[in-house]
């Protein structure tokens, strides 16, 4: 193998937003990506109370993380998104879906919770990707 595999078996439901499975081969770089907020580079919370504002910063934030470490929006593996209880999944989905789509998606994990470290964060995204070397 020498390409990471992005799989959606049979009898597990198909989405084009997600894979079920990766498999990452021997020899490739994994990169990991700690939770990014929509905050600015002097740390200044950035988007108010939209949530799919704060999506696209946060989101940009991680591009970013990837671009330091050479990798890009097609080597994820997996992104791991919290919303804070209560906002607008949809919308903020809705926002980067267009940036983070293809035709073997990563996998996804969300989860809502009841608040983030960021005073006023909505949205929280991490990732995990691998790259061939």
């Amino acid at each position: 193998m020498t390409k990471i595999e992005r799989l959606r078996p049979e009898g597990l439901v198909v989405s084009p937003a997600f894979s079920h499975v990766a498999v990452v081969p021997p020899g490739a770089t994994t990169i990991y990506v700690g939770g990014q907020n929509a905050v600015d580079a002097a740390g200044a919370l950035v988007g108010g109370d939209d949530v799919a504002a704060q999506a696209i910063r946060a989101l940009a934030n991680a591009k970013t993380a990837l671009t330091a470490a050479g990798a890009t929006l097609q080597d994820v593996v997996q992104w791991t998104v919290l919303f804070v209880d209560g906002v607008d999944v949809r919308a903020a989905y809705g926002a980067i879906a267009s940036e983070i789509a293809s035709e073997h998606p990563p996998l996804v994990t969300s989860a809502r919770v009841a608040g983030l470290g960021v005073p006023g964060a909505l949205v929280e995204i991490a990732a995990i990707a691998a790259v061939m070397r």
